[in-house]
């Protein structure tokens, strides 16, 4: 325990730096220096036999602030000259109407895969984890599952592509095949 508060007095300026630096919040920054405090205790004697507990203290740091970031990501007004919603809807977001059906197509594994990590904002590590993976095997598996999903929506709705490589068109089929 002496050991994790002597890095922490060490390390905690540089630390609220680097997260006040990066979040543009220091309230943000200081629930999160708090998190990466607990994450230490978490550690128990374990702490005491890191090889460099600065750089672990920083690792824990940044990968705090990028989780609490992927799920919170902010969302601003609209400029009034934004245009209202009259004008055709664009190719791209207008290809939610197959994804459904698409998506119901893939195998288990994939869908899994592709609800865990990407609908519902569980990080690769945990991911890994619960499937008893290692981690890079579980990134191997998601970057799978997107490239699969990706191909089967140009074939399964019809995707083309402009000259630039946008998505141009598709033929719109919703879930009960149609």
């Amino acid at each position: 325990m002496n050991c994790l508060l002597a890095a922490w007095d060490q390390n905690e300026g540089a630390l609220r730096a680097f997260l006040i630096l990066r979040a543009a919040d220091p309230h943000l920054a200081e629930d999160l220096l708090q998190d990466v405090f607990l994450k230490a205790l978490a550690e128990g004697g374990s702490f005491c036999g890191l090889t460099n507990p600065r750089a672990w203290l920083f690792r824990v740091a940044r990968n705090r602030l990028i989780d609490y970031l992927r799920t919170h990501k902010a969302l601003g007004e609209l400029p009034p000259e934004f245009p209202a919603g009259e004008e055709e809807p664009a190719p791209l977001a207008s290809l939610t109407a197959c994804l459904p059906r698409a998506f119901s197509e893939m195998p288990e594994e994939d869908r899994e895969a592709l609800t865990l990590c990407d609908l519902e904002g569980l990080s690769q590590v945990e991911y890994a984890r619960r499937k008893g993976l290692s981690l890079p095997g579980a990134k191997s598996r998601i970057q799978r599952a997107r490239r699969r999903l990706g191909e089967h929506l140009k074939t399964a709705c019809q995707v083309r592509f402009d000259e630039s490589g946008r998505v141009c068109c598709f033929v719109p089929r919703k879930a009960d095949g149609s």
